[in-house]
């Protein structure tokens, strides 16, 4: 086979070949190192190649269900012995920080045979909805390249659309897997907490809200990576129910006659842009044809003004714990101008929260996924949202500035309204592509279901794919 006819292969596809003896894992590893060299320019989305050592890997990677399969690793997470590691920030970026050991979700990559050609862009200690962090530059949209390609996983995303690689790893603390993906035309799967370790560095981040796994085109990659990640490092702190069965075997199970909830509007009363209630309407008239039901509910808790700030909490008080924990690793103190302006005005509210403060609000967090996870108790099976509330800004949009270091902030409230509430409850959500804007900009819908059951995202995801495909969609930008 031609080396550009991998592009528009899944992950899945291309093990196929390596299987069969068709290719070799260098063959893939070298087309796609090929299609990054070509193609990336255009999008800013690998910021620390690491081709040399990814062919030195493809010669002979272990046997595994991905063998010599290409990926890329998000800059922030998914740690890589002694490959550089900045988390978006200029910083660790100027004292060239390299990490000692992988981290225990690259060892289980590593095992299934996934060849890592280096690491992507995220913006600095993955705070935004955008992927534009001052040390690295903007990652750009595939589909078209004035637009945010999301964040904080937008690296991955741009690369895995616009065919350089087909799966790419990326994490979610409030959406960093499923804004990304719903404006690339991807599907995103934020796993349970606890499904997949963080070890052996930390036994959870930003006190449980963030998830790491992957972003991919299909459902089946999706599936059968989880598969390969899930699982907890002995020590941590708490774990996801294991599956009944392998959730690759899922996309193959019909998920019976389900009942869906849906939402028609944002939370607490924001704008909903027309082209992300068009893409709900969509998905929930697939749905409906796939013979479930669908009803307009959702759980009151979503509309909590309180959420927001006790969200906020969570997360200022882990980056001021961030900036600490680098200063005292690098040796070297870290001021307000060794970082962006937003990520400085969180860290200092961070330090201004007392330790009771932050324990009343992880009270408050543990009530509220109590309250959320109610709903689903009620009778219903799923919760059917927009990914987002409005398609991908344009580049600059979700910047900060000194003189408004919280800008962006608040003009992200649009982009996690429907994906934060799920990382403080802990539950499984996926975004799949289902509509495009008439720019051809691609806009997701989410399903959320309760906790542990990634197994019934997968079923009824699969469905979807089968009724409503997006596979052989392209963006402008594609290899």
């Amino acid at each position: 086979m031609a080396g550009d006819s991998f592009a528009g292969l899944d992950a899945t596809a291309q093990a196929a070949l390596v299987r069969m003896g068709e290719v070799s894992p260098r063959d893939l590893v070298d087309a796609a190192i090929a299609r990054i060299e070509r193609v990336d320019p255009q999008l800013g989305s690998v910021i620390h190649p690491a081709f040399d050592e990814a062919r030195a890997a493809a010669a002979a990677p272990p046997d595994g269900p991905f063998r010599g399969v290409p990926t890329l690793m998000k800059d922030i997470g998914g740690a890589e012995a002694g490959r550089p590691y900045c988390a978006g920030m200029r910083f660790l970026k100027d004292a060239g920080w390299r990490e000692a050991a992988d981290a225990y979700l690259t060892r289980h990559l590593k095992a299934a045979g996934l060849v890592s050609l280096g690491r992507t862009n995220t913006p600095e200690l993955a705070l935004l909805p955008t992927t534009e962090p001052v040390a690295f530059g903007p990652t750009r949209n595939p589909w078209d390249p004035r637009y945010s390609a999301g964040g904080s996983s937008g690296g991955a995303a741009a690369a895995v659309a616009a065919g350089l690689v087909p799966v790419a790893h990326a994490s979610d603390g409030g959406g960093s897997i499923r804004i990304p993906a719903s404006h690339c035309g991807l599907v995103g799967l934020k796993p349970s907490r606890g499904r997949n370790s963080f070890g052996p560095q930390l036994g959870e981040r930003w006190n449980g809200f963030s998830a790491e796994f992957m972003v991919t085109r299909s459902v089946r990659d999706a599936a059968a990576l989880l598969d390969v990640t899930a699982g907890a490092m002995p020590g941590d702190p708490y774990v996801a129910p294991p599956p009944a069965r392998p959730f690759a075997s899922e996309i193959a199970a019909a998920p019976g006659r389900l009942r869906i909830g849906f939402m028609r509007r944002v939370p607490r009363g924001m704008p909903l842009d027309p082209d992300c209630l068009a893409a709900v309407d969509r998905m929930a008239r697939v749905l409906a044809e796939c013979g479930h039901t669908l009803e307009e509910a959702h759980p009151d808790a979503l509309d909590d003004h309180d959420a927001v700030q006790h969200y906020l909490t969570v997360v200022s008080s882990n980056v001021a714990r961030g900036l600490a924990a680098w200063s005292a690793k690098v040796g070297k103190p870290i001021t307000d101008a060794d970082v962006e302006p937003l990520t400085w005005l969180l860290a200092e509210r961070g330090r201004s929260t007392t330790a009771s403060d932050l324990l009343a609000t992880l009270e408050y967090v543990h009530a509220y996924g109590r309250r959320l996870a109610a709903w689903w108790q009620s009778g219903f099976d799923l919760l059917l949202t927009p990914t987002t509330g409005a398609p991908a800004p344009e580049i600059g949009f979700l910047t900060s500035t000194p003189d408004e270091p919280l800008r962006p902030f608040v003009r992200a409230a649009p982009f996690g309204a429907f994906t934060f509430p799920f990382n403080m409850s802990g539950q499984p959500a996926i975004t799949l592509p289902t509509h495009w804007t008439a720019g051809d900009l691609p806009v997701g819908s989410q399903l959320v279901a309760s906790y542990g059951r990634e197994d019934l995202l997968l079923r009824v995801a699969a469905q979807i794919e089968h009724a409503a495909p997006w596979a052989d969609r392209r963006p402008r930008v594609h290899a």
